[in-house]
């Protein structure tokens, strides 16, 4: 069945269901008219009647809108192309009512009254759907997207989260500087592939429709080199190395992979370069850490300070230390949380800082300080703190 039968069938119609019809409501329409029409049904019809001929329409509409993948594709295809095509013309060229003065056979490239019209549709479309068997469209060599490139850089703490520009040094493939990309010797040029008539494209035919691939032949180059280049061997390509300015955008990770858009390798015959990703690797601070889009940090704190509240100077990444009141009776292992000092976010804001305080217990301690640990120890001396404790792993 060729492209252009395909799409001016409706399926949805053969079964009498709406485009919207889910798929137990395309079953059960089927399921209807295929005990309607079945030949079993109808014993006394030949091979060639009207029932045995509906039935097979039924059955060939079910095969197409019973599969999700086949539906879509045949939802798209009329998208596409079959807007209107009731009032196209018929063959002969003659307009339907509200139609148009050509046959729907041109614009698929049949034998129609306008030669080569087939082959401008597959041009505009870029091969996507052909007929089976066909060409995917004309002899000019396509446009090939350059390939991509993995790089990696190390960045400091303080660059990862505030976003740096770095120098990478790349290798790539790129036209050779000998034969110019054409991979054909001096003096010499290439021949277009007869397989794939230079358009570097072979069809597939998977049934309704054809699929274009690269061609075997040329690799995808449309192009067929006799005798080849020395440098290049033929292919047209050659490494080349390059430095380049990349900006690594604020709030990186250690080991995230970041996307730079048409950074890769350049393309050939005016198609567009190919990405570049970037492994990042970021260095430990001595100071800070993180925490998703929040930066931490341990502060040390007095036995006194934490027992009787303080107001203590916090550093922040690149800035001037801020002040973080701790209230009276803070344990050991508090976290408190400084707004808007952490990592920048997408959107503009920023994470938090999260300052977690450790209370530090004297090494040495001179004869004064003793002495007012004692008098301390007697002042709040009463029941013991670990009896609770105790008496709950005994009960276990």
């Amino acid at each position: 069945m060729s492209t252009k039968d395909y799409l001016e069938k409706d399926y949805y119609a053969v079964l009498g269901v709406p485009k919207s019809a889910t798929a137990e409501e395309i079953k059960k329409a089927y399921r209807k008219l295929a005990r309607q029409y079945h030949p079993d049904a109808n014993p006394g019809d030949s091979g060639n009647s009207e029932s045995t001929a509906k039935f097979k329409e039924v059955s060939e509409a079910y095969d197409v809108l019973s599969d999700a993948k086949r539906r879509k594709e045949y939802d798209e295809a009329r998208a596409l192309f079959g807007s209107g095509l009731g009032g196209y013309a018929g063959a002969g060229g003659a307009p339907r009512a509200g139609g148009f003065p050509f046959d729907l056979g041109d614009l698929f490239g049949g034998t129609g009254q306008q030669p080569g019209a087939g082959d401008r549709i597959g041009d505009i479309f870029g091969g996507l759907f052909n007929r089976g068997g066909g060409r995917a469209g004309g002899t000019t060599t396509r446009a090939r997207r350059g390939q991509d490139i993995e790089s990696e850089v190390t960045l400091s703490f303080t660059e990862a989260v505030e976003g740096a520009t770095v120098s990478l040094r790349l290798t790539s493939s790129s036209a050779c500087t000998v034969c110019s990309g054409t991979g054909a010797k001096a003096g010499t040029t290439p021949r277009v592939c007869p397989t794939c008539e230079g358009t570097g494209a072979a069809s597939r035919n998977l049934g309704n429709f054809a699929f274009s691939e690269p061609c075997r032949d040329c690799k995808g180059r449309g192009l067929l080199v006799d005798d080849p280049c020395p440098v290049c061997e033929g292919s047209g390509r050659g490494k080349s190395t390059r430095t380049i300015q990349a900006r690594i955008p604020a709030g990186v990770g250690d080991g995230q992979r970041i996307k730079l858009k048409a950074k890769g390798a350049p393309g050939e015959n005016g198609g567009p370069a190919g990405d570049l990703y970037v492994q990042i690797h970021v260095k430990p601070h001595a100071v800070f850490g993180r925490s998703g889009e929040n930066l931490t940090i341990t502060v040390p704190v007095t036995f006194t300070e934490a027992a009787l509240g303080a107001e203590i100077k916090v550093p922040i990444l690149k800035g001037m230390p801020v002040t973080l009141r701790i209230p009276e009776g803070t344990p050991n292992g508090r976290t408190f949380r400084v707004r808007g000092r952490g990592v920048p976010r997408k959107d503009g804001t920023k994470g938090d800082l999260l300052a977690t305080v450790e209370v530090l217990v004297p090494q040495r301690l001179d004869d004064k300080a003793r002495g007012a640990l004692e008098d301390f120890r007697e002042a709040t001396a009463g029941g013991d703190p670990r009896a609770e404790l105790i008496q709950q792993a005994r009960s276990e």
